[in-house]
């Protein structure tokens, strides 16, 4: 079995011991906008409220950008739970978060039709 701060109110044999809402406090909706690529990142700032231990655990996976994806992945949440959690983070001042950065060029098309000709050769 993992340690228990990889793997916050989870038994191998019953799966989550809480329901992903109950981790939210039943919200749905994040104060922050999100989406599951935007970058999130402690701000060494310690919260000043009480957070759960899944805050906890997020907060400790934040050391370098971390995407919400990939945080919703650790803590074996949905990602609209990971977004209020995220949310909440935010919000007490221990994270950043950012939307990814894309390049404002347009997508080369020679470069997608070569990705297309090698998917059909697979087929």
């Amino acid at each position: 079995m993992s340690a228990p701060h990889d793997r916050p109110l989870l038994d191998d044999a019953a799966g989550r011991l809480i329901r992903p809402y109950t981790v939210s406090n039943g919200r749905t909706r994040p104060t922050t906008v999100l989406d599951l690529l935007s970058l999130v990142r402690a701000t060494g700032t310690d919260p000043q409220t009480h957070l759960g231990p899944e805050h906890s655990v997020a907060l400790g996976l934040c050391g370098g950008p971390t995407s919400v994806a990939e945080i919703a992945a650790h803590l074996r949440l949905p990602a609209v739970v990971t977004k209020v959690l995220v949310s909440d983070l935010v919000d007490c001042g221990a994270v950043t978060a950012h939307p990814p950065a894309f390049h404002d060029m347009p997508t080369d098309r020679s470069l997608l039709e070569a990705v297309l000709d090698g998917l059909r050769r697979q087929l």
